[in-house]
């Protein structure tokens, strides 16, 4: 049984997220919460597995109540907020450890609220199954040894993540110099409206460039290119030899847009044995069909060690399939990058 603790300052919003997580068997609401104040004595008294988090809310917000959460990871929590009025507060509840974002359709006390109901529910049991993120450790730590070495220079580094990715980024980036030597380009599974302020948060707190990706933006050494929200990244060399950036809506049936396959894939086909992929944590197996092709061109893939991983789902389906080159915990992941650089 996954035990919900429900904290929004909307009485309507808090009565849909409670009747449609209660239609499932496995989902219990304990209680409600009208603020951030109540929220976090109501996490101490109740210690829900899950709390289901407004960002905007009298006394304290969502914001400060992810900060005034205990370090030890205990209970996750899934932010539930208008995204297009709130992007900055969301990327900064990721930041801050929040385990996923699901967008209110509307702000109104309207049935439209129960349009999140499928959302809220799966990412609620996504968040009960989550491991807490990695708690700080030494980044100095030795790297761990590679099974296969590259084969060639590496040229370009390309990123994958999902759940729990925004702070395994950050972490990583952070340990990254701002003269590192090649382009990176990466894929994370957020709403649309999040990838413009996550890129502009990473760029504000490590020391490499960050940008969200545009049509043609050239791809350069020291500068990350952050897939934008809704389009595929791919990559191409333009007219004058540089490598840029391609936005494509297709193909349309992926299950993610953008996707971590099509960028792997793209690289693959660009840069070959000089690509280096790293596959970061998250849901499912996205990832899995690019590392396959990155592969086979000679290329190298690392993985997130499933002791530092939120969700251990993308990086077991590349290891499970053979296709990992060397696995490390995120605060590992930077040297071992840079012993192939």
């Amino acid at each position: 049984m996954i035990r919900v603790l429900v904290a929004d300052d909307s009485a309507f919003a808090r009565k849909v997220m409670r009747e449609v997580l209660q239609r499932h068997d496995d989902i219990e609401v304990v209680d409600i919460a009208r603020d951030g104040l109540e929220a976090l004595e109501k996490i101490t008294e109740l210690k829900p597995d899950v709390v289901t988090l407004d960002l905007v809310m009298p006394n304290l917000d969502g914001v400060g109540v992810l900060r005034a959460l205990p370090a030890d990871g205990a209970t996750r929590v899934v932010v539930v907020s208008m995204s297009d009025a709130e992007s900055e507060l969301g990327v900064e509840a990721l930041r801050l450890g929040a385990v996923d974002l699901v967008h209110k359709p509307t702000a109104l006390a309207t049935e439209r609220l129960f349009d999140l109901g499928d959302e809220l529910v799966r990412k609620v049991r996504i968040a009960a199954a989550a491991h807490a993120p990695a708690p700080p450790r030494d980044d100095r730590a030795p790297a761990p040894s590679l099974v296969v070495k590259a084969s060639g220079r590496t040229e370009l580094v390309v990123i994958g993540a999902s759940t729990g990715g925004p702070q395994a980024l950050a972490r990583l980036l952070a340990a990254l110099p701002g003269d590192f030597p090649v382009p990176i380009a990466l894929v994370l599974h957020i709403p649309a409206e999040y990838t413009g302020p996550f890129a502009a948060r990473l760029d504000a707190t490590c020391a490499l460039e960050v940008l969200e990706a545009n049509e043609g933006l050239a791809l350069a050494p020291g500068r990350v290119v952050v897939a934008r929200g809704g389009v595929h990244l791919k990559l191409a060399y333009g007219d004058g030899g540089g490598m840029s950036c391609r936005l494509d809506a297709a193909p349309i049936g992926a299950p993610h847009r953008p996707a971590v396959d099509v960028l792997f894939e793209s690289a693959a086909a660009l840069t070959g044995a000089r690509t280096l992929a790293v596959v970061l944590t998250g849901m499912g197996d996205d990832g899995l069909a690019g590392a396959r092709a990155v592969r086979a061109a000679g290329g190298v893939v690392l993985t997130e060690a499933e002791s530092s991983c939120v969700v251990y789902g993308m990086p077991r389906s590349v290891d499970d399939a053979g296709l990992s080159s060397g696995s490390a915990p995120i605060m590992e992941m930077a040297p071992l990058i840079a012993r192939l650089l």
